[in-house]
């Protein structure tokens, strides 16, 4: 009877019990979300002052810092296409204290590129939630009789190989959008790789090279200048900053596209309702007027995401840029 009764009643108690873990493990988490933070916060940027990225990560870290009520300081690593900073946020301890303003070319194309990442980019870092979006301008010398993208298809098409363009390094998302432009035109045109944006428009201003893929602020501040001209960009709609330009697709190419996305990240493993609170809070930060005012400024629009809509995006992309970056033949070790 005894042990009847013990065999019978074991499961409802295993169950019991696993339940009650289950509660505890819940209460354990939403404890440790009301907790944090309960020191200073950490924010890699894997570039260098002054860019993008680092502008981005200073707006979000002083909005978290009001927000949670803890100082966030932003720390710059640059270096090995942002790698070396999302190597440090990855082997960081998974606690939240170590964030990373991270984008499409440090996440999805450097791991594709480098075959000494020493960390997993699908499990290594935690995706809180996107940021911002951008997306780049197709730049010519002003001198050249170029007026929309159809008749830089023509050009190329009539004379392989003597158009080239310039980007802001090999492996860069500039390169990349001039590499992808060229593949879905079936045409063949020249990389002059440079060591940043600026010293690639400079040379484009003075007819050292024909066309460059750019970022839409310093493109804008060069055809002010009249020594270029832009003839499109790269994102599927128009941008608000240039309502006037057309998109590649539009002009030329139909089925272009080419953003950049930039994104708040934390080390693989951190409770999730870290992450979520995290989340929940920069959601708040992108909704400000000034916040969106200073994006404007920056070119990007402000951009929000779950968690796991941000992890499916950056697993998508990181599918897609081992395999374009194949076909593209682009090496950089």
């Amino acid at each position: 009877m005894s042990s009847s009764r013990t065999s019978r009643f074991f499961p409802r108690r295993h169950g019991l019990a696993a339940a009650l873990l289950g509660a505890l493990a819940l209460a354990g988490g939403a404890q440790a979300a009301d907790a944090y933070p309960s020191q200073p916060i950490k924010m890699l940027v894997g570039f260098a002052p002054g860019g993008a990225n680092d502008i981005l990560a200073r707006v979000i870290a002083k909005e978290l810092q009001q927000s949670l009520g803890q100082t966030v300081v932003v720390e710059n690593r640059p270096g090995a296409g942002g790698l070396i900073a999302a190597d440090a946020a990855a082997k960081a301890p998974p606690n939240g204290y170590t964030l990373l303003l991270g984008s499409t070319g440090s996440q999805t194309i450097a791991p594709a590129l480098s075959s000494k990442i020493s960390f997993d980019p699908r499990k290594g870092l935690a995706p809180v939630s996107l940021v911002a979006e951008s997306g780049n301008a197709l730049l010519v010398n002003a001198k050249l009789p170029y007026r929309n993208v159809a008749d830089v298809i023509a050009a190329a098409k009539k004379e392989p190989g003597v158009l080239n363009y310039a980007s802001s390094g090999t492996g860069s998302t500039l390169h990349l959008a001039g590499a992808l432009f060229a593949r879905q035109a079936g045409i063949q045109i020249t990389h002059v790789p440079y060591k940043g944006n600026s010293q690639a428009i400079t040379d484009l201003s003075g007819g050292q090279v024909q066309m460059s893929f750019s970022g839409v602020p310093p493109a804008i501040s060069s055809a002010k200048s009249g020594q270029t001209r832009i003839l499109a960009v790269t994102t599927a709609k128009r941008l608000k900053s240039l309502p006037d330009v057309p998109t590649v697709a539009e002009s030329g190419l139909p089925g272009y596209e080419f953003s950049t996305w930039y994104g708040l990240l934390a080390t693989g493993g951190t409770d999730p309702a870290i992450v979520s609170r995290l989340a929940q809070e920069v959601k708040k930060a992108l909704a400000k007027p000034e916040v969106i005012a200073i994006f404007a400024q920056q070119g990007v629009e402000p951009v929000s995401s779950t968690p796991q809509a941000f992890q499916t995006q950056i697993d998508r992309e990181l599918t897609r840029w081992a395999r374009d970056i194949k076909a593209f033949g682009i090496t950089v070790d």
